[in-house]
């Protein structure tokens, strides 16, 4: 049983923070009373680590043979043989019921968003999609669970409508430059092309400048969405670009490191001085959220001579 519930990935449960703007958001811009707000983020935060666990055991089932190229994982469950397949099957089963049963408590939108994510499992780990093999399209179509993630925070707050497109854009960017990062750090820890290429297909079109490279443009186009948004919502979010510059610079920083922490994102906890800064900046956005500064307006209103 040990096996199963391994598959089912429960530490990489945390993932599911990235809801917490999504529900802020909704708090904030759809001023949903706080009172209102709490049961159903904790439903929907439960039920998206189910269906997110579902995920994750096709995942590892699906990548046995290709794990087994890898240093590490080829000592997982499914790649040394230790988990069955039937079995695997009847997880998954019973882990998208106990989470879409829990969405099925929240609203219609709730219920698609989550369809949505199994179904971007779906392209993602099974043929003949598996767009995990595709160079550039492997980390575009696995960091949009970012923005789903933040969109099913928001819906489970509110109905019929949708937040900004500049937040979902740079959240998606946002994912998309850590999955980068990611597939670097791997890339130069196997440090054999071929090697790497048997354990992801997407590794053999792959060099670290061009993951490098690609993730430096992810960055930037955050960064734009992100000012977008800062910009046309709160001018005053404006003081807190530059930390989250210096974010994304400290997390390039920890991927270029031997046996980066990045590659296994679930264990950032030994990363104790980056965590900190994560919740510093959290705190600044939030109190930003209330702390008016009227001066600055005029930082972004037309200038006359």
């Amino acid at each position: 049983m040990k096996y199963y519930i391994h598959i089912a990935r429960i530490d990489h449960w945390f993932k599911n923070i990235f809801m917490l703007p999504g529900i802020a958001l909704a708090i904030i811009l759809a001023h949903v009373p706080l009172s209102e707000a709490i049961v159903p983020s904790m439903v929907a935060i439960l039920s998206t680590c189910f269906i997110a666990s579902a995920n994750y055991v096709i995942n590892e089932w699906l990548d046995k043979d290709f794990d087994q190229h890898h240093p590490i994982k080829k000592h997982r469950p499914s790649a040394v043989g230790n988990i069955k397949a039937k079995y695997v099957y009847l997880e998954y089963i019973v882990l998208i019921a106990i989470g879409l049963g829990l969405a099925s408590l929240l609203n219609k939108e709730f219920i698609m968003l989550s369809i949505i994510l199994l179904v971007m499992g779906v392209l993602y780990n099974v043929k003949p999609f598996r767009t995990k093999d595709q160079v550039y399209l492997d980390v575009l179509s696995e960091s949009i669970n970012n923005p789903l993630r933040l969109l099913l925070g928001w819906s489970a707050l509110v109905s019929g409508s949708f937040p900004p497109s500049s937040i979902l854009l740079a959240y998606w960017m946002g994912g998309a430059f850590l999955m980068a990062m990611k597939r670097y750090a791997e890339f130069r820890y196997i440090d054999d092309h071929e090697q790497a290429g048997l354990y992801r297909r997407s590794f053999i079109y792959y060099t670290e400048q061009s993951l490098l490279l690609s993730s430096f443009f992810y960055a930037i186009s955050s960064g734009f969405f992100l000012g977008v948004f800062l910009i046309k919502y709160r001018v005053e979010f404006l003081l807190s670009f530059p930390l989250f510059a210096l974010l994304f610079v400290w997390y390039a920083y920890i991927a270029m490191k031997p046996h980066s922490a990045s590659q296994t994102p679930e264990k950032l906890y030994r990363e104790p001085k980056f965590v900190a800064y994560v919740v510093f900046l959290a705190i600044v956005v939030t109190a930003l959220f209330f702390i008016d500064i009227p001066w600055m307006k005029s930082m972004v209103d037309p200038v006359i001579f």
